[in-house]
C-alpha cells in the first residue's frame, strides 16, 4: 500500500447544478413586492423631509419664496405665498398620496410581472441558472 503524501494539498471539489425556473408563484412574488414597495415608499417619505429641512434651513424657499412674490404682486396686493404653499405639511401629505400609489402600482406590476413570466415560461422553458457548491 502507498502512503499518501504529507505535502500534498488537497483541491477541494465543486459540484455544479444546472436549474431551471419553470414556475414563479404570483402570491408569493405580490407579497415580496407590498413589501419592497413599502420599504421604498417609507424611504421616499423619510428622505422628502430631511431635503425640506436641510433647504427650509438654508433659507432657499425664503429667498425664492421673495423674488416669486416680487414677481407676482400688483400694485393693489402681494404676491404668491410660496412658503406657505410649499409649507411641511402639505409636502409630505402629497409625498404620502404618491408613496401610496407607487405601492398599489409596484404591487400589481410585480404580480403581473410573475404571470407575463409564467407564459413566457412555458413556450421556452423558463430561465436557466447554474448553481455551484463547494466541498
Amino acid at each position: 500500500m502507498r502512503k499518501p503524501r504529507t505535502g500534498a494539498r488537497t483541491v477541494p471539489r465543486t459540484r455544479k447544478a444546472r436549474l431551471r425556473v419553470a414556475k414563479v408563484d404570483p402570491w408569493s412574488v405580490m407579497k415580496v413586492g407590498f413589501l419592497l414597495s413599502v420599504a421604498l415608499g417609507v424611504c421616499t417619505i423619510i428622505a422628502v423631509a430631511v431635503l425640506w429641512m436641510v433647504m427650509d434651513a438654508m433659507g432657499v424657499f425664503a429667498a425664492i419664496g421673495g423674488t416669486v412674490s416680487e414677481a407676482t404682486s400688483t400694485d393693489g396686493g402681494g404676491g404668491f405665498d410660496l412658503e406657505g404653499f410649499l409649507s411641511l405639511p402639505r409636502v409630505l401629505t402629497f409625498t404620502s398620496v404618491i408613496a401610496v400609489i407607487d405601492v398599489v402600482l409596484a404591487t400589481a406590476l410585480a404580480t403581473l410581472g410573475a404571470f407575463i413570466y409564467n407564459l413566457s415560461a412555458g413556450f421556452v422553458g423558463g430561465v436557466e441558472v447554474t448553481l455551484a457548491e463547494d466541498e
